[in-house]
This record gives C-alpha cells, sequence and structure tokens, in this order.
C-alpha cells in the first residue's frame, strides 16, 4: 500500500544532486585539518540554553523554534559562525520542552523556503513524521530527571557472557507476551508476564544485545515507486524493522515508546519526549536483574531515503564519496560515513560515551565495523574503556573487506563467522557444516578443535589473540535462524516451499531437537564470548506471515532476511517455547553448567586436551583440567552410527546427556559410554 506525504510540499520540491544538496565552497577549506573541542548540540549554561552545530562549508545556519511538532509554527534565528566550523547561538533559559532544527545555507542560489530543517546531530530525543522521507524536528527536554535508584553500568569479564541478542519489539508484540504495552521498553520489563524480561531472565543470560535502539527510520520507499533514480523492488512492507537505518545517534527510538499495535503512517511519533525516561527504566531494570544492556550502533552509514541530516549539512564532510561526487556504499545501505573526518571521528566516540553515562549502557556490537577507520576504531575502545574498564566492544567484522584479526589486535570482540561456518554450514541447501556430518569449505578436525579452543593465533588454524575476543555463535537476526537452518539441512522444508501449518512446522522432531541440542552443546562448551539468537533457545521459525495485508508472493515460506517485516513473522510466540520445552530446558541446562563451571569460561588453551579418535572427523573427545575439576566432552556429529569410547581412568558423573543438561553430576560411575549419533555427553571426574 503506498502511504501519501500530507504534511508539506516543499518535502518533494527540493532540489537535489545526486539526493541531496550540495556543498559549493567546500573546496576553500581544509577539511581534514578542522576541529573544535566546544560541546556541541542543545544545552544550558547559566542562564542561557545553546544551539550549536558543525558545518564547516555553511555560508548561514539559521535555529528553528517550534512549540509544536510541525513546520508551519516556528521561528527562525541566525546563528553565529564561530571558529573552526562551529555555528552558534544563545537564548534566554529555555524552561520547557520545545522542538528545533536547523536550516543549513550552502550558497547564495539555494531557496531559503525549500531547504529542508534538519535535525541536531547531537539531538538527545527525536520526532518524527512518519513517512519514507522521514521529516523529522529535534526535541528539547530540559531538567529531564530520572531517578536510577543507584543504578550503575555493569563490569562482567567479557570470558563470562553470554549473550542474548533480541529486538526490544520482537519480545513482547505477540499476544502470547501477555504485555500491556507490546511492543515498548516500558512492556519489555513488565513484572506480571511471562514474556519479555522475565522470560530472558528464566533462560540465565547475563547479557542482552539490542537490535538497534538509536532513532531510525522505519519506513523505506513506496513500493514499485522510484524516487531520484532508486524504485523499490524488495519491499513490499515498505518497513524497516530491524532498525540499521540510523537517523540520530544520541536519541532513544521513539517508536518503541508508543503504545500502539502498529506504526500510523503521517502521524507524528515521538513528540513527549517519553523514550528519554522508558529506555532508561528498562535499562534498569535489567540491571536489577543482573543482566548487562549491549546496544547493537550503526555508525558506518545513515538512513537512506529522509532528508534533514548529516546529508544536507555537509554532504563532502561527512560521506566517502567518488570522484564525481556520487556516494559510495561499500555498506550497500545507500552511503557510507567518512569516519576518518575529525569531527566525526569526535561525534562517533560523544555519542558512545553518552550512551555509557546518560543510559548506563554495558557494551556495544558495531555493525559493518570494517568500515570504519583504524583511528575510530582504537580511539572507541580506549576512550569507552576510561568510563567502564570492562565495557563490551564487539565488532561485526565486515564491510568493504572481511578482517578478524584487526580487531583483536586492537582489543576488540568480534563475531566469529568461522565456527559459524565451520560447525552449522554457510547454508543449508549445499553448504552443511560438521554437526550435519559434513565439512564445509576448507574447514577439517584440525579447525574444528580450533573453534573448541578460541580460534587463537596460535595455533594454525586461529585468528584471534584472546579467546574472549571470540564471539561464538550460530544465529543472529540475519539469515535464516539455526532451527530453520536445520530445518531445511535435514530436509523437512525446502526452501521456497509454502507452509500451511504453522504449529506443525514450529513442533520440533526428534532428529531436529538432535540437531538444535548438539549444535548448543558445542557452543556453550568452546572457549569465548557465547552468543545466542532470541528464539534459538527453541528452534524458532521464521515463516513469512500468511495472515500479513501485504501482497507478498513468498507468504508462507521460510525467511532469511526478515528485516522489513514488523509482524508475526518476527515475533516471538511464546507458546512454540512451551511447545518445544525440552530444548528451552536443555538451554537452561548448559548456560547454568557454563555459570556454576569456571572451566567452561576460564580454561586456557593447554587446559584443553584432545583424545586420540583415530582419524574420526566427526568425533571429537576432549578433557579440561581447570583448577581442581576435571570434565570429559564427547561429541558425535556422525548423522548415522553410535560409537562405543572408553573413558579415561577414574569415576565419571554425567552432567550433560542427549537428554539433558544439569549441573549437578548423576551417581553414575562410568567406564564405557555409547555416544548416539548427532549427540554428546559433559561428564565430570568425581
Amino acid at each position: 500500500m503506498i502511504k501519501q506525504i500530507t504534511l508539506l510540499l516543499f518535502f518533494f520540491t527540493i532540489s537535489f544532486s545526486n539526493g541531496i544538496i550540495m556543498a559549493q565552497n567546500s573546496n576553500k577549506i581544509d577539511l581534514d585539518s578542522i576541529y573544535s573541542s566546544k560541546k556541541l548540540g542543545a544545552f544550558e549554561e547559566g542562564n542561557n540554553t545553546y544551539f550549536r552545530i558543525f558545518a564547516p562549508t555553511a555560508e548561514k545556519v539559521f535555529l528553528y523554534l517550534s512549540e509544536s511538532a510541525d513546520f508551519k509554527q516556528g521561528k527562525y534565528h541566525p546563528l553565529t559562525k564561530e571558529s573552526n566550523g562551529i555555528w552558534e547561538t544563545s537564548l534566554d533559559k529555555i524552561n520547557k520542552k520545545i522542538f528545533y532544527g536547523f536550516k543549513v545555507v550552502h550558497s547564495v542560489d539555494d531557496n531559503f523556503e525549500k531547504l529542508p530543517i534538519v535535525i541536531d546531530p547531537y539531538a538527545k530525543a527525536v520526532a518524527t513524521y512518519n513517512t519514507y522521507l522521514s521529516p523529522r524536528l529535534s526535541v528539547y527536554v530540559p531538567n529531564n530527571n530520572f531517578d536510577w535508584e543507584g543504578d550503575k553500568t555493569i563490569r562482567r569479564n567479557w570470558k563470562d557472557l553470554v549473550i542474548y541478542e533480541m529486538h526490544v519489539r520482537d519480545m513482547t508484540a505477540d499476544l502470547s507476551s501477555g504485555a500491556e504495552h507490546p511492543g515498548t521498553y516500558l512492556g519489555l520489563t513488565e513484572s506480571n508476564i511471562e514474556g519479555g524480561l522475565n522470560y530472558i531472565k528464566s533462560l540465565g543470560v547475563n547479557a542482552v544485545e539490542l537490535l538497534p535502539t538509536q532513532e531510525f527510520a522505519n519506513i523505506e520507499l513506496p513500493y514499485n515507486k522510484e524516487l531520484n533514480g532508486i524504485e523499490n523492488r524488495w519491499n513490499p512492507y515498505e518497513r524497516n524493522h530491524w532498525g540499521y537505518m540510523t537517523a540520530a545517534f544520541f536519541a532513544p527510538e521513539a517508536y518503541y515508546s508508543e503504545n500502539i499495535r502498529e506504526l500510523q503512517w503521517n502521524k507524528w511519533s515521538g513528540e513527549d519526549g517519553k523514550q528519554i525516561n522508558d529506555f532508561k527504566q528498562m535499562v534498569k531494570d535489567f540491571h536489577h536483574n543482573g543482566i548487562s544492556v549491549i546496544m547493537d550502533v550503526v555508525y558506518n552509514h545513515l538512513s537512506e531515503y529522509e532528508l534533514g541530516n548529516l546529508k544536507q549539512i555537509d554532504k563532502d564532510y561527512y560521506f566517502r564519496l567518488d570522484k564525481k561526487g556520487n556516494f559510495i556504499s561499500r555498506s550497500y545501505c545507500g552511503n557510507d560515513l567518512k569516519t576518518e573526518r575529525p569531527m566525526l571521528r569526535r561525534l562517533i566516540i560523544d555519542s558512545i560515551l553518552y550512551w555509557m553515562k546518560e543510559y548506563h549502557i554495558d557494551g556495544f556490537r558495531f555493525d559493518l565495523a570494517k568500515l570504519l577507520d583504524w583511528e575510530t576504531i582504537e580511539d572507541i575502545i580506549r576512550e569507552a574503556k576510561k568510563v567502564n574498564p570492562d565495557v563490551v566492544i564487539i565488532a561485526e567484522p565486515w564491510g568493504g573487506g572481511y578482517d578478524l584479526k584487526g580487531f583483536s589486535a586492537r582489543g576488540w570482540a568480534a563475531w566469529n563467522d568461522q565456527i559459524r561456518n565451520g560447525v552449522k554450514g554457510q547454508n543449508p541447501k549445499d553448504g552443511l557444516g560438521w554437526i550435519f556430518g559434513k565439512m564445509y569449505g576448507n574447514n577439517n578436525i584440525d579447525r574444528i578443535k580450533s573453534y573448541v579452543r578460541g580460534t587463537l593465533l596460535r595455533d594454525k588454524n586461529g585468528v584471534f589473540n584472546r579467546p574472549e575476543h571470540s564471539v561464538n555463535y550460530f544465529e543472529s537476526h540475519d539469515d535464516y535462524t539455526l532451527g530453520d537452518f536445520i530445518r531445511i539441512g535435514l530436509g523437512k522444508v525446502k526452501e521456497g516451499e509454502k507452509i500451511s501449518d504453522l504449529d506443525a512446522n514450529a513442533k520440533l522432531s526428534t532428529d531436529e531437537i538432535k540437531l538444535n541440542k548438539l549444535a548448543a552443546l558445542f557452543l556453550f562448551t568452546s572457549r569465548g564470548i557465547v552468543m545466542i539468537g532470541e528464539g534459538q533457545e527453541f528452534g524458532r521459525s521464521k515463516v513469512i506471515d500468511p495472515a500479513s495485508p501485504v501482497h507478498d508472493k513468498h507468504k508462507g515460506e521460510l525467511d532469511h532476511n526478515s528485516y522489513n517485516k514488523d509482524n508475526r513473522t518476527n515475533y516471538i510466540n511464546y507458546n512454540y517455547a512451551k511447545l518445544n520445552s525440552e530444548l528451552v530446558d536443555y538451554y537452561k541446562g548448559l548456560i547454568s553448567l557454563r555459570e556454576k563451571y569456571r572451566a567452561f569460561r576460564r580454561a586456557k588453551y593447554e587446559d584443553v586436551n584432545f583424545i586420540d579418535v583415530n582419524d574420526n572427523q566427526f568425533l571429537l573427545e576432549y578433557t579440561i583440567k581447570y583448577e581442581n575439576s576435571e570434565f570429559l566432552i564427547v561429541l558425535n556429529a556422525d548423522r548415522s552410527s553410535e560409537i562405543l569410547i572408553n573413558l579415561p581412568k577414574g569415576n565419571w558423573g554425567i552432567l550433560v546427556s542427549p537428554n539433558s543438561a544439569s549441573i549437578i553430576p548423576t551417581d553414575e560411575v562410568c567406564k564405557k559410554l555409547i555416544v548416539p549419533s548427532s549427540s554428546g555427553f559433559v561428564l565430570i571426574k568425581k
């Protein structure tokens, strides 16, 4: 369905060059030499409220102030050009909420009336008129007091992290969550529901990684319509659900404070500014339950289609351009930010420190981090550690290349795609991995062993300096869920097949449960940070919602790219967690195992010793000796054969079997052990 913009005609009639107004005089300035340490944004000092923006190539800048969220009732105030590209003005102290923005004039030929109002890059809250052009206004909220009740940032050793990657809206948007405020920050932490925080806490994880929660563009281009040479042929939903189109680096996403079932087009969102305190309350509630909060952040590109951001403030300064002045897009998101610019680097670091200090955020996962320059990457971790020495810093090591070593060398953790592809597989059609009894790509038994030990540089197959730099995972928001990967890999569902019975599809078969358990056991007994995706613990399936009113020829199929579906495709259905409670309980047991026994988190490379298994590349048998404990781990990835093994000398009790995972060993004393196909054991020496 095509939505129409009804706000102001000038948002259609702005003169574009490559989609935005060009700076006319940037060639007169050495942009890389400009830097200012002056405080930026809107803030109080003494009896005045200051508005300050960095716009190095502007000819004139005007502040727009309005008491309401529209573009008609406000007044303009000229800013004075200070040194080093800074423009500012001060007014008598503003003691109430007010909406503001800037008009940035680059040339005497610019038509002032048709220039868009741009938001403050340092805006602490944003109001958005919900259309694909996303016209916005910054929201100034003075005296925004919040009672943290003594809450502080959590300090936790990276080795101890068990991360649950999740989407704020997904966790309570489905009716099965029981939330009174579905899909919101506050709904996520409601105390009297089974879903949300209560469910996450019941799993035993100690950290959540929130998909993007900085203000982002929720809406994409109208389907089958063209804008500046771009035609939307890929997204009939006209939505961005995941949030990887950031618009404001200091502002919480306002949609997650709106107590509505669905986003409303052609209406304002975020006007009341309550998203600030709602986000803080969510963080405080997670912290109260001992759970760290990690933010997924996007500093490599900016929201692609909207007007009124850095593109209009200074395209030449903020973006990587080709020789013709066109955006470079290695991110495949329409534009790449020029992070090597000193004032953009400062903006990124200021943003990170702001979230740590103002919102008590415990860590960050950086989207397409390879698109950030190395100096910025080094500055980020150095400055963040000054606030919290244990701040979690994780790279998605993609973007114009792939690099795990470079991040580990600089003290960053990174998503370990090698363990993901080697153990699970790269694709479920013809790229199955070790748990399927296959070797994908260049994987071999030595590589599989390397993953167990942390994928470390000290062996020829490793890439990380330290085991806690390796974020071990088999599922994330992107691509097929682990459950669906296994469904396809086992032939239960074919790619492109229509699924008519969602409940039957969600219910795991015996073979599916075995492979899900084997994958989980490998994950939780390997060195490094553990991450699981929301719903991984019950074999979650993403079926494109057959009941969606959107005309989508793929409805009813498994979805490997659900970024655009704010519907049941993405929502967590807690009934399916109950349906597959055996697997949920197994995950709970493994999480408890890792928490109770430090060996699975803290053992060193030399503490892990593999036992010869006669060149069987699909059998792993190894011991972990740590402090005063010794464990035996046996994993059989052979799809067709059980294996009889002789146990090392001593009396052994079973902690993990093909049926269950526990922190309390059985009284059984074992001499021999039969390991069924596609299963594993963990034993402890008594």
